[in-house]
């Protein structure tokens, strides 16, 4: 629990557990439908295994969570107070991408884009058999310049090397572009009228490649004009 701030208002109860470093994200995650602790580290990297453990056994002990053991190992899953915090995380989400400014370069980061952007496949409208998408960033970090999809029984892998199968499609793309596109904050034919994008694959998966994927509902939040955002313009 984080420090007490010795008042009955409500707000300031539930801020006592959740305002710590890490715990609504972690909240995030376990929303998204993630149970277990390798993928957890996946969806937060930056945060210590340690402290995960940590934030894990508190939200435990407030009964947000339960640590489940079963034939597939150990889960953590949300109790029925966890789960009604999900309309909170939903609103949080859409106030900061309506709210909070452009994103610095320390918040580009192809990991979390390519984790999200897996569990978020339909698979329903992707081909039979094994699609492979190879997705460039070349304003990343070298090591982090290349990544594919692997797309097979109704799995979806990402990886940071090279898998060995012929890509269907083959996007290069400035990394803040596309993590723009995936916010919703830019429309992908706005994106590739850009000489920095580039899409290459037989044409029916070209133009196939988008309907893939179905990006996260604050994608879908109005945003307010910039004269709205300036400090002083009173909303």
């Amino acid at each position: 629990m984080g420090a007490p701030y010795y008042q009955f208002c409500p707000v300031a109860k539930a801020m006592e557990l959740l305002d710590e470093r890490w715990t609504m994200l972690l909240m995030r995650e376990m929303l998204l439908g993630t149970e277990h602790f390798n993928e957890l580290r996946r969806g937060l990297p930056r945060m210590s295994p340690t402290l995960l453990s940590r934030r894990l056994e508190q939200l435990c002990r407030a009964c947000l969570i339960d640590r489940v053991v079963d034939e597939g190992g150990v889960r953590y899953v949300l109790t029925s107070a966890g789960r009604e915090l999900q309309p909170v995380v939903e609103q949080l989400s859409a106030w900061g991408v309506r709210w909070i400014g452009e994103l610095g370069e320390a918040d580009l980061d192809p990991r979390l884009l390519l984790w999200d952007m897996h569990r978020n496949v339909d698979l329903s409208a992707v081909p039979n058999g094994r699609t492979v998408i190879a997705l460039r960033f070349p304003d990343a970090r070298p090591t982090e310049r290349s990544w594919w999809l692997v797309i097979r029984d109704g799995e979806v892998d990402v990886c940071d090397e090279d898998p060995g199968y012929e890509p269907a499609v083959e996007i290069r793309c400035p990394l803040r572009g596309m993590t723009r596109y995936w916010r919703g904050d830019i429309e992908w034919p706005a994106l590739l009228a850009s000489t920095e994008v580039t899409v290459s694959g037989p044409t029916e998966l070209r133009r196939a490649w988008l309907s893939w994927f179905t990006r996260p509902d604050y994608a879908a939040v109005p945003r307010p004009s910039p004269a709205s955002r300036a400090p002083g313009s009173g909303g």
